[in-house]
């Protein structure tokens, strides 16, 4: 079922429930509404409770919305406040997973919710202290406030065992030269 029909449904739905509010609020006898109406009236809500139904053992995977892409999408395309809508869906789906909540502190940070953002990547490393991208964004997120020392203990931690990948390259180097420049190294 797509997702146009189901909205198409929802609303017929609606109007169904509507009708028959006004006719009890107001008091109507039930012949003025007629037999068609009141057929009309709980096929909607039987409807919309199927499709309640539907909603919540998830659909058809092949029509499901992936929250999660799509609030990556969103922050590639720098759109980030509908980025973290979606994120907080992809939440709802899979609560507490700290994959999708270091997204949401990456969006908080892009938005200027750093406040935000710090908790988040905390939360996050209070589920998984390993959580090596909580420590990345945390370490520069403490260095804007100025707390240097807390930012070298996250930095070092990160570096003892970096994520891999393509972009990791890139944050590793980063943290390399960061951390050489709070110890007053050379950078390397």
């Amino acid at each position: 079922m797509n997702r146009r029909l189901l909205f198409g449904l929802a609303v017929i739905g609606v109007i169904a429930a509507d009708l028959l509010a006004r006719t009890v609020l107001t008091g109507s006898p039930a012949s003025t509404i007629g037999l068609w109406d009141g057929v009309f009236v709980i096929g909607g809500l039987a409807l919309l409770a199927l499709i309640q139904w539907w909603y919540k053992r998830g659909g058809q995977d092949s029509e499901r919305v992936d929250y999660y892409e799509e609030g990556l999408a969103l922050i590639r395309e720098e759109r980030f406040h509908e980025a973290l809508t979606s994120l907080r869906l992809a939440l709802q789906e899979a609560p507490g997973d700290t994959v999708v909540l270091q997204q949401i502190a990456i969006a908080y940070t892009r938005i200027g919710m750093t406040e935000e953002a710090s908790k988040t990547y905390r939360h996050v490393l209070q589920k998984d202290p390993a959580a090596t991208g909580a420590r990345y964004g945390l370490a520069y997120l403490l260095l804007r406030r100025g707390e240097e020392e807390e930012a070298v203990q996250h930095l070092e931690i990160f570096l003892t065992s970096p994520p891999n990948g393509p972009e990791a390259a890139e944050h590793i180097a980063h943290a390399r030269s960061t951390l050489a420049q709070l110890r007053g190294e050379p950078d390397a």
